[in-house]
């Protein structure tokens, strides 16, 4: 699976949660300042020609839905950014977070207890 661009993810991120848009629904969805409706509207054909979107046509209206669930994505761009600045290593990324005071002693005793009760 491909990395998406900032913008790209932008509007993925609309779209997931929208579940199914139109090019206005994805445009309301974005940060300030909006962009054009035609800029959107090319991005999200890129998107449908790299497999993570498609579309239902309502006469010369188009409405898009996600392809790649949410979940698939963050799981592979989660892996990739531990990869890349944390040597492959869970524990450094949670041990990164923790010196940088990113996450406190009570969130770090949560994420124990979700690993502890995960386990069969």
């Amino acid at each position: 699976m491909q990395k998406l661009a900032k913008r790209e993810e932008q509007i993925m991120q609309a779209v997931w949660a929208l579940e199914k848009a139109f090019i206005k629904d994805i445009i309301a969805e974005l940060p300030d300042p909006k962009p054009h409706y035609n800029t959107i509207a090319t991005m999200v054909r890129i998107l449908e020609d790299k497999g993570f979107l498609a579309h239902l046509a309502f006469g010369n209206t188009f409405q898009y839905y996600a392809l790649i669930p949410k979940e698939d994505y963050q799981r592979q761009a989660v892996g990739d950014l531990i990869k890349q600045y944390f040597d492959n290593s869970y524990p450094n990324m949670l041990a990164y977070f923790a010196k940088s005071e990113k996450i406190s002693e009570a969130e770090l005793e949560e994420i124990v207890q979700i690993i502890k009760n995960k386990k069969p």
